[in-house]
């Protein structure tokens, strides 16, 4: 088994298919006051050996620790645990995690909200001989979950605020989100936990080099500007948005270090003002949402496809040169052997590796199914996580119509499992990257519908509404999204 180094101590209200794990929201009493507490822990998760990268190389050496950071959000009734890790995704430990939760510490899934940094600099899970950094990443941050949870310290306050950060950039013919948010955590007046988000790809120096990317670089700033207290980033709905500097998303280590610089400074502007105390009981809920997928290509024109492709390998796993075109293999298997083509994404679960197949060999009690979307409620405040790469424009939709009806907000995506593109209808238009991932990365035979972008938003709302339903200006939440 792999070691890790360690230093322990810190988601069409009409027609859209929704498929729920038994898990129904957890309503607190409200007869007496809510004692509310919270604790922290974290952990370094860098590997002691070298593991295949995001970019699909070995590390050539380290700049950065990389870390999992964990803050419990406790009502005196329910807890909410929120992880962050310096990682591109969790994947393989996401329902080791879920399932430990709620057999050993009566903590369903719903109320375990993964969130990824986005780190390109770090082990990527979905390579079977990074399996087992994956499970041993399980035990990490489920010892961490039971430290932050040991060191439950109040009363705490919870306000939530916002503001801008202007440097980023968008892609795919679309308006660029530039808000950051922040979840403030006091005890006594003092900062526990500054928990924050910007819809970007973090910037990174290197794709050989171990390290945490701009993001990492703020939450250091944040962390030495509050002694004592634990700073945390997660990536917002930055699917088609980049950092204003480098290439894409690579840059110097100067570069790096500044934009850090920069955010840590955004986040801290936001920590001094005036921010809105949410405190206040907490109710989660889990969903999948079921999000529309398009034909497949005409016979003639898949067999053209074909030609030149290796077509009795299989799917093969990343980083292998081949695993391009395992959609290609998918889409002739599914025409060769007459197999119905998945219509939704709910017809398909998400294997370890990265694959989208009809069945997994071994039941799992957490299948990967998409579109996985968390809401949270603090006291008056919505918490969403949605699963994967979410573009900024659907994000900026669903916050814009949570502001029209006065709801304080947090929303994040590359919540769970697996870090699937959700594009919008221009990008399915393009057939940009962001839209050929599903069939070039996770072996769909077929690609997206153009109707993802607003589904996946009405879906969201739906369940932000049923989660508010004693707010009456919510009652008309996303009706003018129905078009």
């Amino acid at each position: 088994m792999r070691r890790l180094s360690t230093l322990a101590v810190t988601c069409l209200f009409l027609a859209i298919p929704f498929f729920t794990h038994a898990m129904p929201v957890q309503a607190a009493d409200d007869s007496a006051p809510l004692p509310f507490t919270a604790g922290t822990a974290k952990a370094v998760i860098t590997p002691d050996e070298p593991l295949t990268l995001v970019m699909g190389g070995k590390p050539s050496g380290k700049d950065h620790d990389i870390y999992a950071r964990v803050l419990v959000l406790n009502d005196g009734r329910q807890r909410l645990v929120i992880v962050t890790y310096d990682l591109n995704c969790l994947d393989v430990a996401t329902p080791i995690l879920r399932k430990r939760c709620r057999d050993e510490l009566g903590i369903d899934a719903a109320h375990l909200i993964l969130l990824a940094t986005h780190n390109h600099a770090a082990p990527i899970q979905i390579v079977p001989e990074n399996f087992e950094y994956g499970r041993t990443l399980a035990d990490k941050i489920y010892g961490l979950i039971e430290t932050a949870i040991a060191g439950e310290q109040g009363p705490a306050q919870v306000s939530v605020g916002s503001g801008p950060g202007h440097f980023v950039q968008s892609v795919g013919h679309a308006p660029t989100d530039y808000e950051i948010q922040l979840l403030k955590v006091t005890v006594d007046d003092k900062p526990v936990a500054l928990l924050f988000n910007h819809p970007t790809h973090p910037l990174q120096s290197s794709q050989t080099r171990i390290d945490v990317g701009h993001p990492g670089y703020a939450v250091d700033d944040v962390e030495q500007a509050f002694p004592g207290a634990l700073a945390m980033y997660a990536d917002a709905c930055g699917g088609n948005q980049f950092p204003d500097r480098g290439v894409i998303m690579f840059g110097t280590k100067e570069q790096v270090r500044a934009l850090g610089g920069e955010l840590a400074a955004a986040v801290l502007k936001i920590a001094r003002g005036k921010m809105r105390d949410v405190t206040g009981k907490i109710q989660a809920k889990l969903e999948v949402i079921s999000l529309p997928l398009a034909d497949p290509i005409p016979l003639d024109e898949a067999r053209k496809l074909a030609e030149g492709v290796p077509m009795n390998i299989g799917y093969v796993p990343y980083p292998h040169p081949d695993r391009g075109t395992n959609w290609i293999r998918a889409l002739m298997k599914h025409y060769d052997e007459n197999i119905p083509f998945p219509k939704r994404t709910t017809d398909r679960v998400c294997t370890d590796d990265a694959f989208l197949v009809r069945e997994y060999e071994t039941p799992r009690d957490f299948p990967c199914k998409y579109e996985e979307v968390i809401v949270a409620r603090i006291g008056p405040m919505a918490f969403v996580a949605m699963q994967g790469e979410v573009c900024a424009p659907i994000g900026m939709r669903i916050k814009d119509q949570l502001r029209r009806v006065g709801l304080p907000m947090m929303v994040f995506a590359y919540m769970g499992e697996h870090n699937l593109y959700i594009p919008t209808r221009e990008l399915v238009r393009l057939d940009a990257y962001q839209a050929k991932v599903i069939r070039t990365q996770y072996a769909s035979p077929v690609g997206w519908a153009p109707e993802v972008e607003d589904e996946m938003v009405r879906g969201v709302l739906k369940l932000v509404r049923s989660m508010f339903e004693d707010v009456p200006a919510t009652k008309t939440l996303g009706l003018d999204e129905m078009r």
